[in-house]
């Protein structure tokens, strides 16, 4: 009998529910710039129990701390580069741990400490000029990464600043990994910020809760940008991630002093977004129907699976409400007029998948006919393998697309 050849016993093989599925895609694009591997990403897939929020946190934790430690070994031993790598790979995949952490666990937010300590560090080892920034809102400390790119000859101020903003789940350091590298390589300085109810705020404050108004942070960004010595506002690009492409949206409608935005995807109703994945609206729930956090833990699997009571808790502690009726109702607060589309006169270049469905694809559509300044609209496609959600499966193309059409755009 013939033996079979096997060339290595690791399998391409994901999940049958699609969210835990997205997200090991989300896992493996990071390979990309260097927040992953693939062989490692499918190793720990093998693992993880399907739809169990639980496994994937223990597993992707243990996999952070195990590269971690082998960062601090190279780095002992002098091996700068070597060191730099591993602890991005560490980084995340302590953030793919914390994506999946209950909020209300104290884990969700040392794990979320641990993403940062290894992105800090990895940052030193490779040598990049990584300076810590510090916004306050409300009392709260939101923290920021300004990236220095190296800069050629005598020059010392900054070129061109792409400020990135995240926006449900993405945090800073991954905001790095998908736009903020292939920006650096580019020569741009890169502001990485964050605002209330965002993973890394949850970091440092406990109960930060999402609101609508986010120029408010957004006008302390563009200060503190300004003020760097020979910065010009017609050099500071914004960029806005997932949920992000509400907040840098509402950011610029609020902030003429912008060279360029850059929306991924366009996101004018936020509400109008969320009930379009869900196929109803929560908020018109019956007072039977409707249900709180505490109410999580007795719903019974067949009626909603671990995965979507741990999602479904997180969105009303991270939109700051009562119940989950309440939630989508906040949700509603959540939107750019056509009158503030309107005072949006810098260039503006809009992303989406064609896989994302009809509801972002139409917001698309419209946030493109009614900004007051050009629009470039730009979508993508499942043969590219860029059609999925902030095109995480590809960010190396996203990040070519959207960095070739800022160096075009600005000069």
């Amino acid at each position: 009998m013939a033996e079979s050849l096997e060339r290595g016993r690791t399998r391409v093989r994901g999940f049958a529910d699609p969210e835990m599925d997205y997200q090991l895609m989300r896992q493996l694009g990071a390979t990309r710039y260097g927040g992953a591997s693939v062989g490692e990403c499918l190793a720990l897939a093998a693992r993880i129990t399907d739809a169990d929020p639980a496994s994937w946190v223990q597993v992707f934790a243990a996999a952070g701390r195990r590269q971690e430690a082998d960062a601090d070994a190279r780095a002992a031993r002098g091996h700068a580069i070597s060191a730099r790598d591993q602890y991005l790979v560490a980084c995340n995949l302590y953030r793919a741990a914390e994506y999946y952490a209950s909020i209300q666990d104290p884990e969700h937010a040392v794990l979320g400490l641990a993403s940062r300590r290894c992105f800090l560090t990895a940052m030193h080892q490779g040598g990049l000029a990584c300076e810590e920034w510090w916004f306050s809102l409300d009392d709260q400390r939101l923290p920021a990464y300004y990236v220095r790119a190296p800069r050629n000859g005598s020059a010392q101020g900054p070129g061109h600043v792409l400020a990135i903003v995240s926006g449900y789940d993405g945090t800073l350091e991954e905001s790095w990994l998908m736009y903020g590298a292939p920006a650096s390589e580019r020569g741009h300085d890169v502001l990485l910020f964050s605002g209330p109810g965002q993973m890394d705020a949850w970091r440092f404050n406990a109960q930060s809760h999402f609101r609508p108004d986010f120029e408010h942070i957004g006008r302390a960004v563009v200060d503190r940008v300004l003020a760097l010595p020979g910065m010009q506002a017609s050099r500071l690009a914004l960029m806005g991630i997932s949920f992000g492409g509400y907040f840098a949206t509402r950011i610029a409608a609020h902030e003429p002093r912008l060279g360029a935005l850059i929306a991924n995807s366009p996101i004018i109703d936020l509400h109008a977004y969320m009930t379009s994945f869900t196929g109803l609206d929560p908020a018109e729930l019956s007072d039977d129907e409707d249900f709180g956090p505490d109410d999580l833990p007795h719903i019974p699997d067949h009626v909603m699976d671990a995965q979507k009571r741990a999602m479904s808790a997180n969105i009303m502690l991270r939109m700051g409400q009562a119940s989950f009726r309440d939630t989508y109702r906040y949700l509603k607060q959540f939107r750019v007029e056509d009158s503030d589309l309107a005072r949006i006169t810098c260039p503006c270049l809009a992303l989406v998948g064609e896989g994302e469905g009809a509801a972002p694809q139409q917001q698309a559509g419209h946030f493109v006919a009614h900004v007051g300044g050009p629009a470039t609209p730009h979508v993508f496609t499942a043969e590219q393998g860029a059609d999925g959600h902030c095109q995480n499966a590809n960010p190396g193309f996203s990040a070519a697309v959207s960095m070739d059409w800022l160096e075009e755009t600005l000069g």
